[in-house]
């Protein structure tokens, strides 16, 4: 079973100089129920078909398996998609021991939160926590994309 272990942290500082490429991603749910999600995503010119599955205790690791399909099958199932698209763009930002941060910087609803997310190779991985890390947010549901269609970011204050 294929299992994404990642962890998740508010940003907090400057980053974006330090990105080695970034990629516009629009994405939409088909799915959002909480024991799993449907996604629909294009990340540049390219379509993506993704299922995850619900969070262990810590939210750490989850159930996930993606398959590139073609843009156009992806632009159509996006007008399938619940109401919400979230729309961002991804920075890679390299890290010392070889792994990636992606810092996704989200745009209407969503627009002012930045959140940064490393995939680890097991969830006791250690790993160096660069400055511009703010507050851990691994497992808090608020957080993940598909909660944040339906509970925009601007509108947590309410």
């Amino acid at each position: 079973m294929a299992q994404e272990i990642e962890r998740k942290f508010l940003v907090k500082g400057a980053y974006k100089s330090l990105a080695t490429s970034n990629v516009r991603i629009s994405q939409g749910y088909l799915s959002s129920v909480a024991v799993r999600t449907v996604r629909v995503r294009i990340s540049d010119n390219t379509g993506f078909l993704t299922i995850k599955g619900i969070g262990n205790a810590s939210g750490t690791t989850r159930y996930e398996w993606e398959r590139e399909i073609p843009l156009q099958e992806a632009k159509e199932l996006l007008l399938l998609c619940e109401k919400g698209v979230i729309e961002k763009t991804r920075f890679l930002i390299p890290e010392a021991s070889g792994l990636t941060f992606e810092v996704d910087e989200f745009y209407g609803e969503n627009q002012g939160l930045v959140v940064a997310e490393i995939e680890l190779p097991s969830e006791a991985y250690s790993f160096e926590k660069p400055d511009w890390l703010g507050e851990e947010v691994t497992g808090d549901t608020k957080y993940y994309n598909a909660c944040l269609m339906s509970h925009p970011f601007e509108k947590w204050g309410d």
